[in-house]
């Protein structure tokens, strides 16, 4: 399983890669997509949501025994996109976020293994965003009543691994336009 979750360091080593993080229904996909469009490169979606449609279509719950299947695919699918970007690799997700949906949907449960690469697999920036959307059932999101508790969790996450990152708060637009100033940042960084 280690294998499956560690990012390739054969691709990508002058790629610029950011990460959407945070709670569900805050428009980390629709970010994603928009911003893969805006610098003609590629996104990786989020895996979980794919993998729970499944599950929900076959009328079974997720449970813990499914964690390190949903970080395997994520992985599998960033590390297939490496090649495909142009410049910069867009992240609808990534372990970390694994990591925090497994501990609080499981009482504290993570595989050691998801903890190990949820930390050393490395981003140049994570887009935290908050939950000023409108929160949209769908049949996989679930607990629109915790998404602050939620949201303060993903923030402490990337404060105690010191990871890079920056809270978009706003209409899409604003959040949209951020995104653009700190990516054209570290794209100019690369070169």
């Amino acid at each position: 399983m280690e294998e499956e979750l560690k990012q390739s360091q054969n691709l990508g080593a002058n790629l610029v890669k950011v990460v959407f993080f945070g709670p569900e229904s805050t428009g980390k996909s629709l970010l994603s997509e928009a911003l893969a469009a805006h610098y003609h490169t590629v996104f990786v979606p989020e895996y979980s949501r794919v993998y729970a449609e499944s599950k929900v279509a076959q009328n079974k719950m997720l449970t813990k025994a499914d964690v390190l299947d949903i970080a395997a695919g994520q992985m599998q699918n960033e590390n297939a996109e490496l090649k495909n970007a142009n410049k910069l690799l867009i992240c609808d997700t990534d372990l970390l976020e694994t990591k925090v949906y497994s501990e609080y949907y499981y009482d504290g449960f993570c595989p050691s293994v998801l903890k190990r690469y949820a930390v050393e697999n490395s981003y140049d920036l994570y887009f935290l965003c908050y939950i000023d959307t409108h929160w949209e059932a769908d049949g996989i999101r679930d607990r629109p009543e915790h998404r602050l508790e939620l949201f303060k969790r993903f923030e402490k996450a990337l404060q105690t691994h010191n990871k890079p990152y920056v809270t978009l708060k706003g209409s899409f637009e604003e959040k949209r336009s951020t995104c653009i100033r700190h990516i054209d940042q570290l794209l100019k960084q690369k070169t």
